[in-house]
């Protein structure tokens, strides 16, 4: 099959992840796999296979006719079947769609405000949704919600997968003290709920002080971000709290670190947490989303926007580290047969064979 994922920029999140391990594992599998970025590039643009074709579009503004264009000429010309479309990008591929109605649209929804779909602003998605043949959705609440709300028949509901990790080394050497060091990988956007986890770690600080907590996201330097900074300075956290940005040593960072924690207060179906599986670190996830799915017993489930519920499970962790290390063992088995990339891919090839 020729295919082409199409993605809005390249920055470090779930959804660009996905859609870079689904150009890169169909190529593995044989396909001809195509990769479009239409607005931004970013640090993911170099984990693309190098047989993995590859389009930048540099979209300006709204309907970017110029950007559409070069699109509508790469698929025509690379004899593209079908068009991967994922999160924000529905929109530019429902216009190549409307251009060369004989391809086949999937748009393949990652929304990370699952707890609140019923309130998404999704006017323009709806309208561009009678172009697409079939929703791919990352957790079961937005499975039902597109199969109430949109137009295809088929929506099927597919659990991330993450790819096996490729050996990396440290960009830099890690801040704190190696055997205690505390993850959370997230971009700094208010679903991921920093502030929670900022006030759960100033609890462990009291009892257990010599650990530390490294943030491994992008910061969007909005007011969200500026907020996480001084939640670590008002809880005098400066010297044990390291905000170390986007980076594209993530792999060698979690192999350097303890326990993962992820705090979200909304989640569709994250990456990190099949990242930290793969790592085999022992996991504390809130509710939320396919979060206890996931760990499906191999990780602490604690109640989201509740730092002392979060702050006490860490402190279960630190208390308990061969336990913790038989929890992140145990996880990393489960992701590896649960959340591999051999059956994602069959599953997909079923999916686009029948449109």
């Amino acid at each position: 099959m020729r295919v082409i994922q199409i993605i809005d920029s390249l920055d470090a999140g779930g959804a660009e992840r996905m859609a870079v391990q689904i150009a890169n594992e169909l190529h593995a599998a044989g396909h001809e796999s195509h990769l479009c970025t239409t607005r931004k590039e970013g640090l993911l643009k170099e984990t693309i296979h190098d047989a993995v074709g590859y389009i930048f579009l540099e979209k300006k503004g709204k309907f970017g006719i110029k950007a559409m264009t070069k699109l509508k000429t790469y698929i025509v010309k690379n004899n593209i079947e079908i068009i991967h479309a994922h999160s924000t990008s529905f929109f530019t591929a429902s216009v190549i769609k409307w251009w060369l109605p004989d391809l086949k649209l999937i748009w393949h929804d990652h929304y990370g405000n699952a707890e609140e779909v019923e309130q998404r602003s999704a006017r323009v998605l709806k309208k561009c949704s009678r172009f697409f043949n079939g929703i791919i959705s990352v957790n079961e609440k937005l499975q039902d919600w597109s199969i109430r709300n949109l137009k295809p028949i088929q929506v099927e509901y597919f659990r991330n997968f993450v790819s096996a990790p490729q050996n990396q080394d440290l960009l830099k050497p890690l801040p704190g003290e190696n055997g205690k060091r505390i993850v959370h990988l997230a971009n700094l956007r208010p679903q991921k709920d920093h502030v929670t986890l900022l006030k759960a770690f100033e609890i462990v600080k009291k009892q257990i002080p010599d650990w530390n907590l490294l943030l491994v996201g992008m910061d969007f330097k909005d007011d969200y971000a500026e907020r996480v900074k001084q939640e670590i300075i008002d809880r005098k956290l400066e010297e044990q709290v390291f905000l170390l940005g986007s980076r594209n040593d993530t792999t060698a960072i979690l192999q350097d670190c303890d326990i993962a924690i992820l705090s979200s207060k909304s989640e569709g179906l994250p990456v990190a947490l099949l990242e930290y599986g793969m790592a085999a670190l022992p996991v504390i996830a809130t509710d939320v989303g396919a979060c206890r799915e996931v760990l499906n017993n191999h990780g602490k489930i604690v109640v989201a926007q509740d730092p002392t519920d979060l702050a006490a499970q860490i402190l279960s962790y630190m208390e308990n580290l061969d336990d913790a290390k038989v929890a992140g063992l145990s996880f990393q088995q489960h992701v590896m047969t649960t959340f591999g990339a051999a059956t994602y891919i069959k599953k997909l090839e079923l999916f686009y064979s029948s449109l």
